[in-house]
C-alpha cells in the first residue's frame, strides 16, 4: 500500500489506517479471533497506522489491540490514540493527561506511544467540556512536552473539532505534529472552500492549515459516522448513529443528504457510495492517512479494497462538488 509522508515527522503512513473506534465498534465488541484476523490482513496489506482511544469501550480497544499487536508482532507499526479530559480535571491538566496516558500505555503493553492526540473540542474561551484555546497552549501542551521528554510519547496531536478560529490558532503554534481533521463528502470545508450557507460547519481549509505547520493530517469521519456508508443498517457491532460532527443536525438529515451522492455511483466512478466517500477523502493531497470505522472483518476489505483502487479520477471530483452546491441554502 502506498505510504505517504506525515508532515514533518519523518513517518511515513499508509493511506488507509486502522480505526479502532467505537462506531465501527470491531475492536471494542467485535470477537478477538475477528479482531486478530482483521489486524493480520491489515498488516499483511501494507497497512502501519493504528488508530485508538481509552474512551473507546473504557478501555477496551486498547487492550484489544495491544494483545493482538503483541501476538502478531508487526515489523512496523505506528500507533497513535487519545486523552479526552473531563471538566472535572481542568483544574490538574497535566496530572490527568500523564494518568491516562499511563494506563493508555499499560493496556497497549508498549511506551512510547507514536501520537497522543487531545480528544477534547477547543473553543476560543472554552466552558463545558471544551477547552480554550489558552489552556490547551499554556496546560495540554506543556504537560504532553513533559511527557514526551519522558520518552512516553514521541508526536503531540489534536482532534480539530469545536471553533475552527480557536483550532487554527493552536494548529499555528506549530506545537502539535498531528491533527485528526473532519473530510468527507458532505463536509469538504476542510479541503475546499465552502460556498455561502452550506449546511455544515466551516473548516476553513484545515489541511492547508496543517500542511503549513508541519502538522501530518488524519482524515476522520470519511463515512461521516456511517451515513456516507449506502446503508441505513447498523451492524450488530457498531454503536447506535452517532451525534454528526460539522455535517447535519441530525444523523436522519446525513443519511438523505448521502443519497445525493448516489449518482457517483450510478455514473460509473465507483461501485458503492462507500467506495465512493472513501477514495473522496483520500483525494485530497494534504491527507496522511484516513480512518473508516469497521465492525467486522467484512467492512475491513470493502474499505480496503476502496483504497485500493485509488483517488478519484478529477472528472468525479468535479461531479461531487456539484452534488455538494446542491446542499446550499439547506438547512443544517
Amino acid at each position: 500500500m502506498e505510504k505517504r509522508p506525515f508532515g514533518r515527522t519523518g513517518l511515513a503512513l499508509s493511506m488507509l489506517g486502522f480505526g479502532c473506534g467505537a462506531v465501527g465498534g470491531l475492536m471494542v465488541r467485535g470477537e478477538p479471533a475477528e479482531q486478530e484476523r482483521a489486524i493480520a490482513r491489515a498488516i499483511a496489506a501494507g497497512i502501519n497506522y493504528f488508530d485508538t482511544a481509552v474512551q473507546y469501550g473504557n478501555g477496551a480497544s486498547e487492550t484489544n489491540l495491544g494483545k493482538a499487536l503483541a501476538k502478531l508482532k508487526p515489523a512496523e507499526a505506528v500507533i497513535g490514540t487519545k486523552v479526552r479530559l473531563p471538566s472535572a480535571d481542568f483544574a490538574r491538566v497535566g496530572t490527568a493527561v500523564a494518568a491516562s496516558l499511563d494506563g493508555s500505555l499499560r493496556r497497549l503493553g508498549r511506551e512510547p506511544v507514536d501520537i497522543l492526540h487531545l480528544h477534547n473540542a477547543i473553543t476560543r474561551e472554552g466552558g463545558g467540556e471544551a477547552l480554550s484555546v489558552r489552556q490547551v497552549l499554556d496546560e495540554v501542551a506543556p504537560a504532553f512536552e513533559r511527557l514526551k521528554r519522558d520518552g512516553k510519547l514521541r508526536f503531540l496531536g489534536l482532534t480539530a473539532v469545536g471553533e475552527t478560529a480557536a483550532i487554527a490558532e493552536v494548529l499555528a503554534s506549530g506545537r502539535f505534529q498531528s491533527a485528526q481533521i473532519v473530510y468527507n463528502l458532505l463536509n469538504p470545508s476542510s479541503g475546499a472552500t465552502l460556498p455561502k450557507n452550506y449546511p455544515g460547519q466551516d473548516y476553513g481549509r484545515l489541511l492547508d492549515q496543517a500542511r503549513d505547520c508541519g502538522a501530518g493530517a488524519i482524515g476522520i469521519r470519511v463515512l461521516a459516522g456511517g451515513a456516507l456508508s449506502g446503508s441505513a443498517e447498523r451492524h450488530p457491532v457498531a454503536s447506535p448513529p452517532p451525534a454528526p460532527i460539522g455535517s447535519g443536525a441530525t444523523y436522519a438529515t446525513d443519511l438523505e443528504r448521502a443519497e445525493r451522492f448516489r449518482p457517483l455511483v450510478e455514473e460509473g466512478y465507483a461501485k458503492s457510495l462507500s467506495e465512493a466517500a472513501t477514495r473522496f477523502a483520500l483525494s485530497h493531497p494534504g491527507i496522511g492517512t484516513i480512518l473508516v470505522g469497521m465492525a467486522s472483518s467484512a467492512q475491513f476489505e470493502a474499505a480496503l479494497a476502496a483504497v485500493e483502487q485509488g483517488k478519484l479520477p478529477d472528472a468525479a471530483l468535479r461531479r461531487a462538488a456539484q452534488l455538494q452546491q446542491g446542499l446550499v441554502g439547506e438547512e443544517r
